[in-house]
């Protein structure tokens, strides 16, 4: 199996280094097809566990305690590139690493000195596990209007009350960052980030079943006190937080799509090539291979918009949140397509219960709402086209 197209690493995106953890991540994965049979049978809570520690184990989790403050996990075309890898291999398997990433960064970007020696060494371990919690059922994209609140009191310690809902990682993390409503000012301004140890008194968990199986959950703070040094970054500073860390993991969602894509077109190539029908195969039929092609198009658009979203992030490109969004958007939608096509192409057989399509089918789903949805998405980009004229107009 080959989880990345060589002619797209091939483009100047990428560099040598690339190529080499490319090549390096889909032979890793090619060599665990034992662990990803275990996890699919095994509680999504003990696969989680069993999958965070293993990678972290195999070095995949490394970029995670970096040197200096200020950094993030490796270079974001090495995120995406190790996403797209373990997607096309194991859902589960994406979701460990993705969730421990998107956990860990604003610890990396944010987090003060004692906070990174007690957090991170441990999350690029594979020894303890992060979550991310900004959701609320009232305040899902619209970051503004997250409500739990974290009073402050006399002593400069915080009390958490109120609930997140749909956070990965639920069940199983160590550590939350939570984005609660402290005060600072209105809205976005004010909002904070804290991290809180899963044994917190008066932090409760509970489990909710997900369409594909995973640690999914919601939080329950009541009366949950939390000493001043929880804080993370400055206060009023939660909105920033947040929205640096969706910007820049937008762009790996695209990647794990583009995984998850590729095996399903791989898969549908496989089937219609050996499977014998009106005497001849099934790729001969010209339907079939009208589908084909129109699935290796959107692969291929797919992989140049998250390779160049990732490549203007890492250069500090001042708009790469519009080319992460937007690869996000393509990608996504477009996986969703070819997940279904290849479906259709399989017919019976791409329904039966944990097939490979089967499983695409229920485990892309979820990518074109995580990190923004596409409705919401679309808006952001639309609301970009105005600046960019503008800027157009100014360098005329």
């Amino acid at each position: 199996m080959t989880s990345h197209d060589p002619e797209i690493l091939g483009l100047p995106f990428y560099d040598d280094a690339h190529r080499a953890l490319a090549a390096e991540a889909g032979a890793w994965c090619d060599a665990h097809l034992v662990l990803w049979e275990e996890t699919r049978e095994a509680d999504p809570d003990a696969a989680g566990r069993r999958l965070v520690r293993t990678l972290g184990e195999a070095g995949w989790l490394a970029g995670l305690n970096p040197a200096e403050p200020g950094d993030h996990p490796g270079d974001l075309r090495a995120v995406c590139l190790r996403r797209e890898a373990l997607a096309y291999a194991e859902d589960l398997a994406d979701f460990a690493y993705s969730i421990q990433a998107l956990s860990a960064t604003p610890i990396i970007r944010f987090g003060s000195e004692r906070q990174r020696a007690d957090w991170l060494p441990g999350l690029a371990a594979g020894t303890l596990i992060g979550a991310f919690a900004v959701s609320e059922k009232e305040a899902g994209s619209d970051l503004a209007a997250v409500a739990l609140s974290a009073t402050k009191d006399a002593d400069g310690s915080y009390v958490l009350d109120g609930r997140k809902a749909w956070i990965a990682n639920a069940t199983i993390a160590d550590v939350f960052v939570v984005i609660a409503r402290t005060g600072e000012g209105p809205g976005a301004l004010g909002l904070s980030a804290l991290l809180v140890p899963a044994d917190t008194p008066g932090l409760r968990v509970e489990p909710v079943d997900a369409t594909a199986p995973r640690s999914f959950g919601q939080l329950s703070f009541e009366d949950c006190r939390l000493p001043a040094e929880a804080l993370l970054g400055r206060p009023g500073r939660g909105f920033v937080v947040a929205v640096d860390l969706l910007e820049r993991f937008r762009t790996t969602v695209g990647a794990a799509a583009l995984g998850f894509a590729r095996r399903a077109h791989d898969t549908a190539l496989a089937h219609t090539r050996a499977r014998e029908a009106y005497g001849a195969t099934l790729f001969d039929l010209q339907l079939v291979k009208g589908r084909l092609a129109d699935m290796e198009i959107t692969l291929n658009a797919s992989a140049l918009m998250v390779a160049r979203a990732a490549w203007e992030t890492d250069r500090g490109s001042r708009s790469f949140a519009r080319h992460s969004n937007m690869a996000k958007v393509y990608a996504t939608e477009a996986a969703q397509r070819t997940v279904d096509d290849a479906v259709q192409l399989l017919g019976a057989a791409g329904i039966v219960r944990d097939g490979v399509t089967e499983r695409l089918y229920r485990q892309i789903r979820s990518l074109r709402i995580y990190e923004g949805s596409t409705d919401v998405l679309r808006m952001a980009i639309a609301g970009s086209l105005d600046m960019r004229r503008a800027a157009r107009v100014a360098a005329a």
